[in-house]
């Protein structure tokens, strides 16, 4: 892939390791935005749109550096219920609890900003999880693994043994899919 640096509108060391996986470098700026969902909003319009709001919400403060912004965020949904980072450990048990013995979706979508045009791609990954035993999510939840995850638990990390089988994107469900994302920085 020819281009070598971008802003990354995210925080995430984990987007960061991908992102070199292609051989991109990137300075990475997190986007300060709202991130509620809107009443009644489906999981995978949720995370596009606020993919589409991080990339905005950088390239207007940077976008005159003319490097691509790439932005992407992740949730877990279960049926319509929108599960992001947990706000502490009894609301990380709430989510592993529900999660536990169930098939849900991780939707990552992912934006980039260039030459004031943003593009979005979206994946969807089906999950199943075992049935975890709640000492074992205690366990994990004392770890502080969960606290900064959607849907507080990282398939990259511990968690990793309770997934049964996905079908989709492995790094989608880490947070930033390849795929879609290497169509979208080639498109530039």
């Amino acid at each position: 892939m020819p281009l070598q640096k971008i802003i990354l509108a995210s925080r995430s060391p984990r987007r960061v390791e991908l992102l070199a996986q292609l051989g991109v470098h990137c300075e990475t700026l997190p986007a300060d935005i709202d991130e509620s969902s809107l009443p009644g909003e489906d999981p995978a319009h949720y995370v596009v749109r606020l993919a589409q709001e991080k990339a905005l919400a950088i390239a207007a403060l940077h976008g005159q550096r003319g490097l691509p912004i790439l932005a992407a965020d992740t949730t877990v949904a279960l049926g319509q219920d929108i599960l992001g980072k947990p706000a502490d450990a009894a609301d990380a048990l709430a989510m592993l609890s529900r999660l536990s013995g169930s098939v849900h979706l991780v939707h990552t979508a992912v934006a980039v900003y260039q030459a004031g045009a943003v593009r979005c791609l979206l994946n969807t990954t089906r999950v199943e999880m075992m049935q975890v035993p709640l000492a074992v999510l205690q366990d994990y939840i004392a770890s502080g693994e969960p606290m900064d995850k959607a849907g507080a638990y990282g398939i990259q990390g511990r968690a990793g043994a309770w997934v049964v089988r996905i079908d989709g994107s492995y790094s989608g469900v880490m947070g930033l899919p390849l795929h879609e994302t290497a169509q979208l920085l080639h498109a530039w």
